[in-house]
């Protein structure tokens, strides 16, 4: 990690524009100010990685990817294990780091500001993490971090992938009142001592890249709502196997993968939630399954306002380079007033977003998926407890069902309904406001730049082909609206009606 001095060196190289003093405050709102220093800490680090690895090679990678798309990063993926990415927001009781997952998404924006495919492919990889977080099946979790850190230290990546969308079902899949509308046809049959898994998911980010991933089947498919279910599949399982990359215009880096499923045979122990197993929780299956889906998507929507953020820095900052250089009428282009108000404006959409998520990010630590591990006697005990050298006391531990059943009471039973809305607003709003500001001001350089904006070693068009995506994944923007609305304004009126089919 770095020493005090190089945190101090990577905060103050950065020019006054992004200045994060007043923003990173929000980091210790909630809890305490050992946060912030996490946070300095964690964006300091990220701004090495990014002079030494993301920088020299976004480009080329980008590339790579455009010559053979079948081409698969795993010399970056090797690179973001070498410097601890992997096991960074992992708690300690499961052999990670430790960090506190609020610093996890200032890490993603200043990624995501230099590219947004080469943080996808770190990011990503929590994603399938927040699946097993939002369960807190913590066998299976202490089993799946163990193996994720023991592939750090012997230089082999263990990456998890969630798995959510299928081909006919859209957007649906992606918020749980349109479950039982939607065309889902990933079936986990019940067999003796496991399930038989048959279906197709598509759009899997880092798919080819991961050894785990968590996958979202249901028992019944005329009650998704009802039956929804998180397994865990292993790379190489029999009846599992990889289909095509999608052919994506941004983002290439991160490959989008379709992981195929022919009668998986799925073990009963690498069953991370079903119906049978919160049945005696306090509301049952159906109540469950659109709580733990409400808490998964308000954290990885958090993670996609990150990366929106950091499109619209990278937009602003690549338009400020080329106003700085370039000479129009005889004077620099950044002392002409129109262009003084368009970098205000992009500059406005930077702060503004990220305001949002900040936001949203304590929101979603006082009252979200990661809420026990925020409670403050928690937080100072899995922060300095000696878990190190305790293997096989904290894996008994982890093991024993009273475990999961504390983590499960306090995450879904002692949650009240205001709370799960608060994080699922703030998650949606600052989604669509975010990744909306990417597109705007990838809009905006394009429009300052101009032709020079597009060509491939000025940045400027491969973030609006990236930052496109955005607006798509984890719900669209239109979805995530809808859900931002009747978090906040349709449930205090009685006579309004959401997600209705219009005629």
């Amino acid at each position: 990690m770095l020493s005090k001095s190089e945190i101090r060196s990577f905060l103050d190289k950065q020019p006054a524009f992004d200045d994060f003093s007043n923003t990173l405050r929000g980091a210790a709102k909630f809890a305490n100010k050992s946060i912030l220093k996490e946070v300095r800490e964690i964006v300091a680090l990220a701004r090495k990685f990014n002079q030494q690895v993301v920088i020299p090679y976004n480009l080329e990678l980008d590339r790579k990817r455009q010559a053979d798309h079948d081409f698969l990063p795993w010399e970056f993926v090797q690179q973001a294990n070498q410097w601890g990415f992997y096991t960074m927001w992992i708690p300690r009781f499961f052999g990670g780091k430790g960090y506190s997952y609020h610093s996890l998404f200032y890490f993603l924006e200043e990624i995501a500001s230099e590219c947004l495919g080469m943080a996808n492919l770190i990011g990503v990889h929590y994603l399938g993490a927040c699946a097993l977080f939002c369960v807190w099946n913590i066998r299976v979790c202490n089993m799946i971090f163990r193996e994720v850190a023991q592939g750090e230290k012997i230089g082999k990546p263990c990456l998890i992938t969630a798995c959510t969308t299928e081909p006919g079902a859209g957007t649906d899949c992606e918020e749980p009142k349109l479950l039982n509308r939607s065309k889902m046809i990933t079936h986990a049959k019940k067999v003796d001592g496991g399930y038989l898994l048959n279906g197709t998911k598509i759009f899997i980010s880092n798919g080819h890249l991961s050894q785990w991933h968590a996958v979202v089947t249901y028992e019944d498919l005329s009650q998704c709502n009802e039956t929804a279910m998180i397994c865990l599949v292993k790379t190489g399982s029999k009846g599992f196997s990889f289909g095509r990359q999608e052919n994506k215009m941004g983002q290439l880096g991160c490959p989008a993968s379709e992981l195929i499923f022919k009668d998986c045979f799925v073990p009963d122990h690498l069953v991370a939630l079903n119906k049978a197993q919160v049945d005696k929780l306090n509301s049952g299956g159906k109540g469950k399954t659109h709580e733990v889906l409400s808490h998964f998507f308000s954290t990885s929507r958090i993670g996609v306002a990150s990366f929106g953020v950091g499109a619209a820095r990278g937009a602003f900052q690549k338009a400020l380079k080329f106003a700085l250089e370039t000479e129009v009428d005889g004077k620099l282009l950044i002392n002409h007033q129109w262009a003084q108000c368009l970098l205000a404006e992009m500059h406005k959409n930077v702060l503004s977003s990220r305001l949002a998520y900040v936001e949203a990010t304590a929101t979603n630590a006082l009252d979200g998926m990661t809420r026990p591990l925020n409670i403050k006697p928690l937080y100072y005990y899995f922060k300095y407890a000696p878990f190190q050298g305790m293997e096989k006391i904290v894996t008994w531990a982890m093991s024993h069902p009273a475990t999961t059943w504390l983590f499960r009471k306090i995450q879904l039973d002692w949650q009240s309904q205001d709370k799960l809305f608060r994080t699922t607003g703030w998650g949606a709003l600052a989604k669509f406001m975010a990744t909306d500001a990417g597109i705007k001001n990838s809009h905006l350089a394009l429009e300052l730049m101009g032709q020079a904006g597009l060509r491939h070693d000025r940045c400027a068009e491969k973030i609006l082909r990236d930052a496109k995506l955005l607006q798509v994944y984890e719900g669209t923007n239109q979805l995530n609206r809808l859900n931002m609305f009747e978090s906040f304004i349709s449930r205090h009126h009685t006579q309004v009606a959401v997600y209705e089919h219009e005629q």
